[in-house]
């Protein structure tokens, strides 16, 4: 099932719980959140079949976004993906933190960052591949060097996993080959993602964002 589903689902059985709870000592008939959960599952399934879960996305991001550390998750773990993808000069061409940047930019989704990838994916050379996958795990990678585990993440792996599959090569062993190179970039590039992470942080520029990198790097060669 859909993680953003499963969300929803729970996110309603606990209102419901709620309601059987405290319905009683707040006079409610049993009715009536009965009556506005079915309402809003049907909402829920019509932005689902139409807009794919759009809205949804953005209540559920607008709740999340609520807590300072879900914040502060995201915004290491996309600039997990944009250290490395500079690194291995994949060009960028934007980053959103939250599914309402995302949205105003004109894309479905929660966040992240936007690789300028070729049309014909599949016919990427190997190399290119092994640097994709690097930059998809990056993420994960980086939330768990600063938190010790990683929250997010999985539709980056499954993304991986799909590209090796069509190419006929072993998924779980290039994933982990990707996942030991990301992690290598990054701690050997600690500063750069220090600075990066503030940068981002103030929703810096794609171009900013490159050039604070760069000084970063050069400082650390000084």
């Amino acid at each position: 099932m859909n993680p953003l589903m499963i969300n929803v689902i729970a996110l309603f059985m606990g209102l419901m719980t709620f309601s059987v709870l405290l319905g009683p000592a707040l006079h409610l008939s049993p009715l009536w959140p009965t009556g506005v959960i079915v309402v809003s599952l049907s909402l829920v399934t019509l932005d689902t079949a139409r807009w794919n879960a759009q809205g949804t996305t953005l209540l559920l991001d607008w709740w999340a976004q609520r807590w300072p550390q879900h914040r502060q998750r995201v915004l290491h773990h996309e600039a997990g993906h944009f250290l490395v993808a500079y690194l291995l000069d994949i060009p960028i061409t934007g980053y959103a933190l939250s599914a309402w940047e995302t949205w105003r930019q004109g894309l479905p989704g929660q966040g992240g960052v936007w690789l300028d990838e070729p049309a014909a994916i599949a016919s990427l050379s190997p190399s290119q591949v092994e640097h994709y996958c690097t930059v998809w795990m990056a993420g994960q990678v980086a939330e768990a060097l600063v938190y010790g585990t990683a929250e997010g993440g999985k539709d980056d792996q499954a993304q991986a996993w799909a590209l090796l599959t069509q190419r006929g090569v072993d998924p779980q062993s290039q994933v982990q080959q990707a996942t030991r190179r990301a992690r290598e970039l990054l701690r050997s590039h600690w500063s750069a993602y220090q600075a990066l992470i503030a940068a981002m942080g103030e929703r810096a520029s794609v171009s900013d964002c490159q050039t604070c990198i760069q000084h970063a790097i050069l400082s650390d060669n000084s």
